[in-house]
């Protein structure tokens, strides 16, 4: 069994999107994790503001098909692909870390937006602030001190528990 952390994220009905990937991925995947969600910014474009969240989950599951899973929850959930990396979404599941797994290939593993993104960062310290980043070895919580930009997290209440069976 492998820790996986996974980003969610969506700005389009974002509390139903985010309510329904928490609902399929316990379903799919059993007991989960979750950091709060925090409302931010678009990054990237200009856009409705988004829901963000950190889930953690153990698995024996293969990277790919860890991934081909998240992409298949954010499909129900109407996700359209575009050719644009940054534009309104239902729905976007990313596989950030897979236990100790790194992988240049696609997914790449750890994901860089960790190290990049307050977003990303600040859940993923919330449900895992000792454990440390794969490449960069230091503990999340201590990325998180010496990080410079909160990118405007705003923590909102967001009541997932019927979804993750807690």
């Amino acid at each position: 069994m492998n820790r996986a952390y996974l980003s969610i994220g969506s700005n389009i009905e974002p509390e139903r999107h985010v309510r329904a990937a928490v609902a399929a991925l316990n379903e799919r995947f059993g007991p989960l994790t979750l950091s709060p969600v925090y409302q931010t910014r678009a990054v990237g474009f200009d856009g409705d503001d988004f829901y963000n969240l950190v889930v953690g989950l153990d698995t024996d599951t293969a990277v790919d098909q860890l991934a081909a899973a998240c992409r298949e929850i954010e499909t129900e959930q109407g996700r359209q692909r575009t050719d644009r990396r940054f534009s309104a979404r239902t729905l976007d599941i990313d596989l950030l870390t897979l236990g100790n797994i790194i992988r240049d290939d696609v997914p790449i593993l750890p994901r860089d937006e960790i190290l990049k993104y307050a977003f990303v960062l600040k859940p993923l310290v919330d449900i895992a602030p000792d454990e440390r980043h794969p490449l960069d070895g230091r503990r999340y919580a201590d990325i998180w001190a010496s990080f410079e930009d909160d990118d405007g997290l705003k923590p909102i209440a967001l009541d997932l528990s019927t979804e993750n069976g807690g």
